[in-house]
């Protein structure tokens, strides 16, 4: 007698779990829906973050451009120039390669980037949800995390 009884106790124990874990798949399932409906024909959920509050566009403006430029211009007035560009006559500039990145392209896994300077970030301000800025060679770049789609850019450093 025991054991049937122990046997339908291990079924309704086995009952509850299956339950369990198909009710969490279920919410879980429903906590995705309702994120990924927040941006439909937004551009992305754009806006649904409080990170993004004063930030509604996924692009540099005039004045990120002016804060990137007068900072590498400051930098290069003090004889340094950023990692991965070298010194030449007419300043900063990429060790002679050809640009290797493509708006609304993923970066290629073969091209190196760096995080931009933290007292740079202060200034321009942190990226959109979902986004960060890189450097490339000599290049400002927006791209998407996750993905390394190139969003926005501020080309060229070298002739700021």
């Amino acid at each position: 007698m025991e054991t049937d009884t122990m046997k339908k106790q291990a079924n309704v124990l086995t009952t509850i779990l299956a339950a369990l874990v198909a009710s969490t798949f279920l919410i879980g399932a429903q906590n995705a829906q309702a994120d990924n409906d927040k941006g439909k024909g937004k551009g992305w959920g754009k806006g649904n973050s409080k990170r993004d509050e004063g930030r509604r566009d996924s692009r540099f403006e005039d004045r990120h451009r002016s804060a990137v430029r007068d900072y590498y211009v400051e930098y290069e007035r003090g004889g340094r120039c950023p990692p991965g560009l070298a010194k030449k006559r007419n300043g900063c500039m990429p060790p002679g390669q050809a640009k290797k990145w493509n708006m609304g392209r993923p970066l290629p896994r073969d091209v190196i980037y760096y995080d931009l300077p933290p007292q740079l970030v202060v200034q321009i301000g942190v990226p959109p949800s979902g986004y960060k800025y890189v450097r490339v060679a000599g290049d400002i770049l927006m791209i998407a995390v996750g993905t390394a789609m190139v969003v926005d850019a501020i080309q060229d450093l070298g002739r700021l």
